[in-house]
């Protein structure tokens, strides 16, 4: 069995938790400029429509009475470690998937904690004592199916599915609830008369892939009961970015070099907080109508060097033809190797000696940073403000 574990509206809560007069009310987690995007919103909020990602300017005009706040980011992440610390103590085998979820294997748990709803009572009631916050409780025996259930009774909910009450579950659920169906992939189970996560099980395995690609022999697992899906305590890092949203629309490429060089250096710093080495870069624009648009290209080698990053993501830059003013940049890094995993030595020895300065300019950096702040040190051109026009969320 398997314990999936989400935070209940978990920003918005932290800010009514350390401000209890909020609570109760329309709180929207984002930011007060109207070209900023909903991080979070709480349940009060969500009752007139507002959702995350939403842009701001439309949370507004949905709900005006709403409380509008900047994200504090240390501070959820604090809250977070002390919920996972907490579901430490249930399972040894713990699977965090985001700042404000994570999965337990439940495997040996009865002996100890009774019932499979005794434990999700104990998981909620210890959460609320020791954080002082509400979470939703899933606990079912395959991945997928916790993560539903955890769902289905939010806020504060709590549903269990037993082994021999899955068959029924999976017939009755509708397609829309799996994870991985969208809009265009439920249109398409639509045409094919598949409402519900059972229907997808009368069709073969190869004629669902050949409507919906590989994700039709998943479904089809799905809807037959399997998921292999392990609860993985350790999960790598798969990429690191850094966007933001800028204060007014732009096709200065000037501005949008100096961003991309900002986000070059928090994503080059990230890198080496975490000991990794990116093969790809990638960067991401939004344009005033909300189309995005993403590039990316492999780097000459794994590298945590900001510059080298930086430069990456102008050669991108430079190659993107801008129909509209953009709203949004940023640039991150994927394909990430551990950093004492073998790579290839530069085959130039001049490339192999500008890596190698600056590394030692990016290490020098990272210790004052981390003696002084992050603002210590900072490229010269990212100190011209009047000419960068980003909303610092």
């Amino acid at each position: 069995m398997i314990c999936h574990v989400d935070m209940d509206a978990f920003f918005a809560s932290v800010e009514q938790m350390d401000e209890p007069s909020l609570a109760g009310k329309c709180v929207i987690i984002g930011g007060i400029s109207d070209r900023g995007v909903v991080a979070a919103a709480s349940y009060e909020a969500r009752q007139y429509g507002v959702r995350s990602a939403m842009p701001v300017y439309m949370a507004k005009k949905l709900c005006p009475g709403g409380v509008f706040l900047y994200p504090r980011r240390q501070r959820y992440k604090q809250l977070s470690g002390m919920v996972m610390e907490v579901l430490g103590t249930f399972s040894p085998v713990l699977e965090q998937v985001s700042i404000d979820e994570a999965y337990l294997d439940l495997a040996g748990c009865e002996g100890l904690f009774g019932s499979y709803g005794s434990i999700g009572a104990a998981v909620k009631q210890k959460i609320r004592q020791q954080v002082g916050l509400n979470c939703s409780v899933g606990i079912a025996p395959l991945k997928f199916l916790a993560k539903i259930a955890s769902d289905m009774n939010k806020p504060d909910g709590l549903r269990v599915v037993l082994p021999e009450e899955v068959p029924d579950f999976i017939n009755a659920l509708p397609v829309s609830k799996v994870p991985g169906v969208g809009p265009v992939t439920g249109k398409t189970l639509e045409k094919m008369g598949i409402r519900f996560l059972g229907d997808a099980g009368k069709y073969r395995a190869k004629d669902l892939a050949a409507r919906l690609g590989r994700f039709g022999y998943r479904l089809h697992d799905l809807s037959v009961g399997i998921d292999r899906s392990p609860v993985v305590p350790v999960r790598p890092v798969k990429s690191i970015s850094s966007e933001e949203t800028l204060t007014s629309d732009t096709m200065d490429m000037a501005v949008l070099e100096r961003l991309m060089l900002k986000h070059a250096q928090d994503v080059g710093r990230q890198a080496r907080k975490k000991g990794v080495l990116a093969k790809t870069v990638f960067i991401k624009l939004k344009d005033r109508d909300f189309r995005q648009i993403t590039r990316q290209a492999p780097l000459p080698e794994p590298t945590q060097s900001a510059e080298m990053i930086y430069r990456a993501g102008q050669e991108l830059l430079a190659a993107c033809r801008l129909q509209k003013p953009v709203r949004l940049a940023g640039l991150g890094v994927s394909d990430l190797l551990h950093r004492q995993t073998p790579v290839q030595m530069p085959l130039f020895e001049e490339t192999g000696t500008a890596m190698n300065k600056w590394a030692q300019v990016d290490e020098a950096v990272d210790a004052i940073a981390d003696r002084f702040g992050p603002d210590a040190v900072r490229k010269a051109r990212l100190c011209d403000s009047k000419k960068n026009p980003i909303q610092d969320q």
